[in-house]
């Protein structure tokens, strides 16, 4: 099986394209951090808070064009904390809308597999009445956390790749 890594976390890893997007943008209260850990992991955490109208918080990395033609699925190795979160995709970091899913994670070092396929439109949580994703490239992803609930998350990522 060949694959395609979108991004592989070490410790020489340059995460500077990986940029925070909390609702603090819309008058939110919640906060997160991404940063590489000493053993070269890429980690994602804070604090989702209900104040003011928000709930969630992502990271965003965005890079140029990659072909998906090739590629049914993403493969993401990850170590989670037990809870839900949303993979979203996009092929034109210009449109107002991703392409999401969501999984669930547990304690332990996983792999998520998400079917390209199965990656439905969505702006702001609403669902868009659009078809799944079916394009050639895409060239943003992001991880977001918005369980509904103020909750402390943290989830650690080691590879992202196409398959």
């Amino acid at each position: 099986m060949h694959s395609k890594i979108i991004f592989d976390f070490n410790k020489e890893t340059n995460i500077q394209n990986w940029n925070v997007v909390d609702d603090v943008v819309m008058g939110g209260k919640s906060s997160s951090q991404f940063k590489l850990s000493s053993n070269g992991y890429g980690v994602f955490m804070g604090h989702v808070s209900l104040a003011n109208n928000g709930g969630f918080s992502s990271v965003r990395y965005q890079f140029d064009k990659i072909e998906v033609t090739t590629y049914t699925k993403i493969r993401i190795k990850l170590k989670g904390d037990g809870k839900n979160y949303q993979f979203r995709v996009k092929d034109n970091s210009r449109n107002y809308y991703s392409y999401i899913t969501t999984f669930s994670t547990s304690c332990d070092w996983q792999y998520v597999e998400i079917d390209l396929k199965d990656m439905y439109p969505s702006f702001r949580g609403k669902r868009l009445n659009a078809p799944n994703f079916s394009h050639d490239f895409i060239e943003q992803i992001v991880l977001l956390v918005g369980n509904k609930k103020d909750e402390y998350f943290k989830l650690i990522i080691d590879t992202i790749e196409l398959i």
